[in-house]
């Protein structure tokens, strides 16, 4: 039996829940938001995991186990620059500043591209 398709609610509640575990906030930047929802809905349903759509994939989850979403260089990433390397989680503090998010160094080592 297929596994039954992730819609945009789904993905905004897994985001939603991981923001609230990690003590993070959502950019609520709804242009921004809304293509990183849209991204994350794509790759769930074509890979069956939540793979960071900043990022290609290996399409095989061992390989893309360090960019499932949230992905392994989020804290340091949040921690360093105030939000990940996608821009989807916050800091609160930074969210407080109502900054824009900026590219930030690619953590990802070299080997582990596809």
């Amino acid at each position: 039996m297929a596994a039954k398709k992730k819609n945009l609610k789904d993905v905004f509640d897994f985001c939603t829940a991981a923001a609230k575990h990690n003590g993070w906030k959502l950019n609520g930047n709804p242009g921004f938001f809304d293509d990183i929802m849209e991204g994350l809905r794509i790759n769930v349903n074509r890979y069956g995991y939540f793979q960071c759509p900043c990022r290609d994939s290996w399409q095989e989850k061992e390989k893309d186990r360090d960019i499932i979403c949230p992905c392994k260089y989020a804290p340091e990433d949040i921690k360093e620059y105030g939000h990940c390397y996608c821009g989807l989680f916050l800091s609160a503090c930074f969210a407080e500043t109502g900054k824009e998010t900026q590219q930030i160094p690619e953590r990802r080592p070299d080997e582990l591209f596809p």
